[in-house]
């Protein structure tokens, strides 16, 4: 065995998702990295559900890291062949609204659904997806030690040592922190925020379930009321007054054998304090009992493990990057489940990380100064999803003005989905890294169209509207006449989608909607939007001739 104090170039604590994956991309690229975790694979996790954006960040890495194996996480097809039969497809965002004691209102439905021009997204199966990312980095050299618990980091001029429980000593000329809540530098440095500075709260109870009934059997309604797509081929959200419930099958494709569904429940801590004479599981059906048609979506369910009850899930970081450190994804900070940006925020951030890593194992110069961008785009990431989940939470007690939050947030992330296609289509075609870099360089990187000055005074004024209503200086429907005017008239909002049809409870993308679009985009669009609507749509037209998607 080689001694435990043989240096390496890069020290990550934490082999889940985003320890693994950096890790892969390092080794891959010559670093000689060490993967330490206090458990060992396949382990539990959550944060399973991903968006087209997060499908855009793996097809960029996988390319520009020349790590193949992150494109195969980059749809629904590519995780059952390669990975295994155990995900579920993901063709929407659904959101049904309750209100307690009666039956879901029709009316009260909003759902938007990606575009067949994209592969399906998945629900990851996390433990068999991060064991995958586990074993892509060791099999390109990465050293694994699992059951590995630290007990200590040192820094000096040199690097940094890392001391296990036992007394064991690993060395390495920097660290990488992706362990989580429980962060070793994060309590070294004393970096958590007390109190923590975002304005969301929320705590969750939620497991692994079997027997989960599928919602459009629930949900049985005339053609009127079902949506385009089924209900169940997506993320389902049950919405009430300062709360929601996900429901995320495994289950929802023929190709599936996984008989497990994800279920949970987010609640306002201020509104719902835990009650401590109840378990975990009898909170969870407490709140079920309150909302019929909810209680109907989970009649029968089997839990296959223990519940987990947390307490308030934020927390905040003052810094994120050091002399020869940084805290990764969730060590950093965390907001809420809610629009699945846990997976997207972080491969965005290993994406910014690793060029940087990269040259400065080849510099030997980890000073903080030259990794300043991934704190800043770490701590907007952080702080734009705050303001974007909590004007939400604020909403669902008004379906009038959460279907306008709704829409600002779907065109955003729609928007800067495309946004970052283009910027890769444009440096596959002539190998200009300028073109990614440009996505680091923008004026508001909390927001996923984050270079549009438009939409950053759009979503703005979203918080701005929720903040008075909560307040009481403002009805629902006076908030949301205000963002509905707002849709309408800027410029960069496509029209034929939906985003400004104040009751359109479904917006679903079609070949038709699609060519309404372009044809809007050509004749009244703005330059960035007709760039962004054009180049998507042109390559799309380019993959389906060749029999594929456009990513």
């Amino acid at each position: 065995m080689a001694d435990a104090r043989t240096a390496h170039d890069v020290v990550i604590i934490g082999s889940g998702l985003s320890g693994s994956m950096l890790g892969a991309i390092l080794a891959r690229n010559g670093v000689k990295v060490l993967l330490l975790d206090h458990k060992e694979h396949p382990k539990f996790a959550i944060g399973e559900s991903t968006i087209p954006n997060t499908l855009v960040s793996l097809r960029t890495m996988a390319a520009r890291y020349g790590v193949p194996e992150l494109q195969t996480l980059s749809s629904f097809g590519g995780c059952q062949r390669i990975i295994g039969p155990w995900h579920g497809v993901k063709n929407h965002f659904g959101f049904l609204q309750h209100q307690e004691g009666k039956p879901q209102d029709p009316a009260q439905l909003t759902m938007y659904n990606f575009t067949k021009l994209i592969y399906p997204t998945a629900h990851f199966y996390r433990q068999d997806v991060d064991s995958y990312l586990f074993r892509t980095a060791v099999s390109y050299g990465c050293r694994a030690r699992q059951n590995v618990t630290v007990a200590e980091v040192d820094f000096d001029d040199a690097g940094v040592t890392v001391v296990a429980e036992g007394g064991e000593e690993f060395r390495a000329r920097y660290m990488v922190d992706a362990s989580g809540y429980r962060s070793p530098i994060a309590e070294k440095f004393g970096l958590r925020e007390t109190p923590c500075r975002f304005q969301h709260h929320s705590r969750s109870i939620w497991n692994h379930v079997v027997d989960m009934p599928r919602t459009d059997d629930v949900f049985d309604r005339p053609a009127a009321d079902r949506p385009p797509v089924p209900w169940y081929e997506g993320t389902v959200h049950h919405l009430f007054e300062r709360g929601w419930w996900w429901v995320i099958p495994f289950d929802n494709d023929p190709s599936s054998r996984n008989p497990m569904c994800s279920v949970g429940l987010t609640l306002d801590p201020r509104r719902y304090p835990v009650d401590e004479t109840l378990t975990p599981e009898e909170e969870f059906w407490y709140h079920v009992r309150r909302f019929p048609d909810v209680a109907r979506q989970f009649e029968g369910m089997r839990p296959t493990r223990e519940w987990v009850r947390t307490g308030r899930l934020q927390y905040s970081s003052t810094q994120t990057v050091g002399d020869r450190w940084v805290l990764l994804g969730h060590a950093a900070g965390f907001i809420d489940p809610l629009y699945s940006r846990g997976m997207s925020n972080t491969c965005e951030t290993v994406n910014l990380l690793a060029w940087r890593l990269l040259r400065a194992v080849a510099d030997d110069d980890f000073s903080a100064a030259r990794f300043k961008a991934v704190d800043r785009c770490q701590q907007a990431l952080l702080d734009g999803n705050d303001s974007l989940v909590n004007s939400s939470f604020i909403s669902f007690e008004d379906y009038d003005l959460w279907s306008a939050v709704f829409r600002i947030w779907a065109w955003g992330s729609n928007a800067g989905t495309f946004r970052a296609h283009e910027a890769f289509r444009r440096w596959r075609d002539d190998g200009d890294e300028r073109h990614l870099l440009e996505l680091e360089d923008v004026e508001n990187p909390g927001l996923h169209w984050s270079d549009h000055p438009g939409y950053s005074e759009l979503f703005d004024e979203m918080v701005e509207q929720c903040a008075a209503f909560e307040a009481g200086r403002i009805t629902g429907t006076q908030a949301a006449d205000v963002l509905y005017d707002r849709m309408a008239a800027a410029p960069f909002v496509p029209r034929h989608y939906g985003w400004d049809a104040r009751g359109q409870r479904f917006i679903n993308p079609t070949s038709k909607v699609l060519a309404k679009t372009m044809w809007w985009a050509l004749r009244e669009g703005t330059p960035e939007v007709r760039r962004l609507l054009f180049g998507f749509g042109i390559e799309a037209v380019k993959e389906f001739a060749k029999g594929r998607r456009i990513f």
